[in-house]
């Protein structure tokens, strides 16, 4: 018989069965269309060889005055910039706290810090330490602890918290002198949900809890320390309620008592918990706010959102902002810039009058106006924040937000929502998400300086970074869809919209990080499928390759953390996170769980080139709908028999692989034929085969470096056939 053409339409239908997705492909991955054909997506290589500890949340390219160029990035930890191949660390500080002293434990490499007065830190902030004086005969010496940072390990009270040293002390003392420079606090590394029953997590762990330590091991007994009586003995007590919960590992454990030192008239195993032996200096936490299965928790008890950044800039000024926190600013033109924190007082853009607690921050595109959004009503007094009230400075002056009859300084309170989500520039206007609606926001002069305008409802944002713009026309997700705005609100016909949203966790919607690829005219979101902390998934729709009938979308795994367009720099800039891995930069003493980042510049060959300089395939893959023998409109009726395939790809860089699954019935699983995959070079002209049955479909993919293709048409030589 003569060869039977199969040319499929772009992009990726899951709607469908995939029998029914007639014409269209079911599955990909790493996988883009171009034209209307697939094709594997370009490689990316890391751009430094550190990586980043913690898990980035906003990218932002700006320049200075002079064309140095820098991308700011915020993570759940530090505010960095990258300039010129390197990064710099430019987190803001807190205010100091001078002379605390230090006591070692000879054997242990955990150290106790003492200070005057209450320090505010939890488990897991960043300290710098400085002007380090030390006790004699701890085995230690000052330069093991100056100009370092270390992450705070436990809190046992209000006035003292331990870190860890890379080596063991040889001597227990006490005394010395530090004085102690804490990060600003960003906020948790994933976002959890916060209303309900049963959202605390289960085993019990309660985030910024009181912690101490165990001083002396339990055993798996009912019994208290050592295996004895009805008392635990830990460090200190002091932060504890007089009586309640603790938590040790696994274990809940009650008491009705304190002293300085131990929790007294213990009931081991409690709420269900079982008993466990537990070695000494084993972490004990505060677990008051415990919530048991079935057991509603207050919201207020539960962090909800990750530790997030706005970033945007004044002109060669890069102002950041951290959710529901202070803004700080960092001038690119300071000599000693790349030395240089941010802070609330840089000379000439001072932002200590600004409010102390927003949710979203941005500069006004051509009136440069501050304007913060989800913020106080009461500039310094963070309880006031309303999460749907709008204020903004003087134009020009990023520092004064008092109306007055001679500036242009003002307010506003938007109401359809309960709290403002994201904010962009687009043309001429600004646009602002709450989580049920979309309002534009336009300068209109004196006297109201802005003027707003609700141009849609029941299409709020899904997260803060999850909307793009370009050319004035905006794309969004939100929990109920996807959307765009060129001056009206549309809905985006979706072909894979319930696999997305079966798929995504909805509770971590603030980790959505939509990104813009303008040379590919791809807008994609990256987000967390169901069960996991941290984005593991995206989804593209391809505004250049779509059109009424057809629009394009396709669905991927390789998963990122923010990203930002070919703008300043001529490729595209992303970063992705490993949970599992440490990070080397700023190097943190007694680093532990915090992660990894890797800075990846992207569209750039074929492969994953990693920050050591080794080289990781990206595989790729796109697969077809079940089609079948159409012989005079009985489709499905006949088995097919194939006996060899003609290849066509548009571009072929070392192999492909074609891998044909048949299948009887459409819900049969796929079966693939023997001898698939084939492997295809650019000078393959047909493959013989051997299939049969009623429904065949066909998969592209690589699986090694240096591979690139882009799949045209499938030609099959088939015939009825029956079965045997």
């Amino acid at each position: 018989m003569p060869l039977a053409q199969f040319k499929f339409l772009p992009g990726i239908d899951k709607q469908n069965t995939e029998v029914g997705a007639e014409q269209r492909w079911v599955d990909s991955d790493n996988t883009r269309f171009r034209y209307g054909l697939p094709e594997k997506v370009g490689g990316w290589s890391s751009l430094v060889t550190n990586t980043i500890v913690g898990v980035a949340r906003r990218e932002f390219a700006f320049v200075d005055l002079d064309g140095n160029r820098y991308v700011a990035i915020g993570t759940d930890k530090f505010l960095l910039v990258y300039f010129e191949g390197q990064l710099y660390d430019i987190t803001p500080l807190k205010a100091t706290i001078s002379s605390a002293t230090i006591a070692t434990s000879s054997g242990s490499a955990l150290c106790t810090l003492t200070t005057s007065s209450g320090h505010g830190l939890n488990a897991g902030d960043i300290v710098l330490l400085d002007n380090v004086t030390l006790p004699a005969s701890t085995g230690y010496t000052a330069a093991d602890f100056e100009d370092k940072l270390f992450q705070v390990t436990t809190t046992p009270s209000s006035v003292t918290f331990t870190i860890t040293q890379s080596s063991n002390a040889t001597g227990n003392q006490s005394g010395g002198s530090i004085d102690i420079k804490p990060y600003e606090t960003v906020g948790p590394a994933a976002q959890s949900y916060g209303y309900g029953w049963g959202v605390s997590e289960w085993s019990g762990t309660v985030t910024g809890a009181v912690t101490t330590l165990l001083d002396g091991a339990l055993l798996n007994d009912t019994n208290g320390t050592g295996g004895v009586g009805t008392s635990i003995t830990v460090d200190s007590t002091t932060g504890f309620p007089t009586s309640g919960r603790i938590i040790v590992e696994d274990e809940i454990i009650s008491y009705t008592s304190t002293n300085a030192t131990n929790f007294l008239n213990i009931t081991r195993g409690v709420d269900g918990s079982s008993t466990a032996a537990h070695s000494d200096n084993t972490t004990t936490t505060n677990a008051a706010d415990y919530s048991d299965w079935g057991e509603a928790a207050a919201a207020s008890t539960v962090s909800l959102e990750p530790g997030l950044w706005s970033l945007s800039n004044f002109g060669q000024v890069l102002v950041a902002t951290i959710a529901n926190g202070k803004t700080f600013t960092w001038n690119a033109g300071d000599a000693a810039r790349l030395t240089t924190r941010a802070s609330t007082s840089t000379s000439g853009f001072s932002t200590s009058a600004n409010p102390t607690a927003t949710r979203v921050t941005l500069i006004s595109p051509t009136t440069r106006h501050l304007i913060h959004l989800g913020t106080e009503t009461t500039i310094g007094t963070p309880s006031t924040q309303d999460d749907m009230f709008i204020r903004f400075s003087d134009q020009e002056d990023i520092n004064d937000y008092t109306p007055t009859a001679i500036n242009s300084a003002g307010t506003q309170r938007l109401q359809d929502g309960t709290k403002i989500i994201g904010s962009l520039k687009a043309k001429e206007t600004i646009l602002i998400w709450t989580d049920n609606a979309l309002y534009t926001m336009k300068f209109i002069g004196a006297p109201f300086t802005f003027g707003f305008e609700q141009v849609g409802t029941n299409c709020g944002l899904i997260g803060k970074n999850a909307a793009v713009e370009i050319d004035g026309v905006a794309f969004w997700m939100s929990s109920k869809g996807f959307f765009m705005f060129d001056g009206t609100v549309k809905s985006l016909p979706c072909s894979v919209e319930d696999f997305v949203y079966d798929n995504i966790d909805t509770t971590k919607g603030q980790q959505v990080a939509a990104g813009l690829n303008n040379l590919f005219t791809e807008v994609v979101w990256y987000y967390p499928s169901s069960g996991q902390d941290y984005n593991d998934a995206y989804v593209v729709y391809n505004y250049g390759e779509s059109s009424p009938q057809i629009p394009v979308w396709y669905t991927g795994t390789e998963a990122r953390t923010t990203w930002i367009d070919a703008t300043i720099y001529p490729k595209p800039f992303a970063t992705k996170f490993n949970s599992s891995n440490t990070g080397s930069f700023p190097v943190i003493v007694g680093e532990s769980g915090l992660g990894q980042t890797v800075l990846f510049e992207h569209e750039v060959g074929t492969d994953q080139v990693n920050s050591d300089g080794t080289t990781t395939a990206v595989t790729s893959f796109i697969k077809s709908y079940d089609f079948d023998l159409d012989i005079q409109g009985t489709n499905g009726e006949f088995f097919l028999a194939m006996r060899r395939f003609v290849p066509d790809f548009k571009n072929l860089q070392g192999n492909a692989k074609v891998t044909l699954a048949i299948k009887r019935y459409p819900q049969d699983s796929d079966s693939v034929t023997s001898l698939s995959p084939f492997t295809i070079t650019s000078t393959t002209e047909k493959k013989d085969t051997r299939a049969r049955g009623r429904f065949c479909n066909v998969k592209i993919e690589n699986d090694a470096i240096s591979e690139n293709w882009r799949f045209g048409t499938l030609r099959l030589d088939l015939q009825p056939d029956g079965r045997r």
